[in-house]
C-alpha cells in the first residue's frame, strides 16, 4: 500500500472515488451524488495543482485509489490554528486492514507540519461505529453531538464532532 499526495493526474480516478462515495455512503457526507454527478475532473487538477489550503491525499494498492482524505485549512485569522478532515472514504472491499489508520496518521503528520495548525476537527455520523473507533483510536475525541445534521431519504442522522489537540 501507498499513501500519498494527490496531484492533477490523480483527479479522474478522485472523481470515479468521489461519486462512488457518495452513492454508496449518501448518509456520510454533506454533499450528494446528485450535486456532484456532473463535477469534472478539471475541479480536482486545479484543486491538486496548487495545494494551498487543501490537501488531498490517496491510498493506492496494485496502482489502484482505494482510499482517500482531505485536510482543509481554515482561512480566516481567528480560526487559522484550526484544520478539517473531511470527504474520508475506502472503498468496502479495501476496508478492515489499516488503509483508513495509514490515512489519518498521514494527515495528523501533514497537520503537524503545517505552520500554526494546533488542532484538526472532523464530524462522524454516530451510527458510523467503524469511523469512530478509528478516529478515538487516533487520539480524537468527541466535544459535541449534533442532533439531526443531516437529512437523507426523510431520514436525519445525528453527527459527532470530533478533535484532536496536536
Amino acid at each position: 500500500m501507498e499513501i500519498r499526495q494527490l496531484n492533477r493526474i490523480d483527479a479522474e480516478e478522485y472523481l470515479s472515488i468521489r461519486l462512488e462515495a457518495l452513492q454508496n455512503s449518501p448518509y456520510a457526507f454533506a454533499s450528494s451524488y446528485e450535486e456532484e454527478k456532473n463535477q469534472t475532473a478539471e475541479k480536482y487538477k486545479n484543486r491538486f495543482e496548487t495545494p494551498i489550503h487543501t490537501f488531498t491525499f490517496g491510498a493506492f494498492e496494485e496502482s489502484q485509489l482505494v482510499g482517500v482524505v482531505t485536510l482543509v485549512k481554515e482561512q480566516l485569522l481567528k480560526l487559522s490554528h484550526r484544520a478539517n478532515i473531511v470527504a474520508m472514504y475506502i472503498k468496502p472491499e479495501n476496508r478492515g486492514n489499516g488503509i483508513g489508520k495509514a490515512l489519518i496518521s498521514k494527515v495528523i503528520e501533514k497537520a503537524y507540519n503545517l505552520e500554526g495548525i494546533e488542532q484538526i476537527y472532523l464530524t462522524v455520523v454516530t451510527t458510523n461505529v467503524p469511523a469512530k473507533k478509528l478516529y478515538t483510536s487516533s487520539g480524537f475525541e468527541v466535544f459535541g453531538k449534533e442532533k439531526r445534521a443531516l437529512k437523507f431519504d426523510n431520514t436525519y442522522y445525528d453527527e459527532e464532532h470530533m478533535v484532536l489537540f496536536l
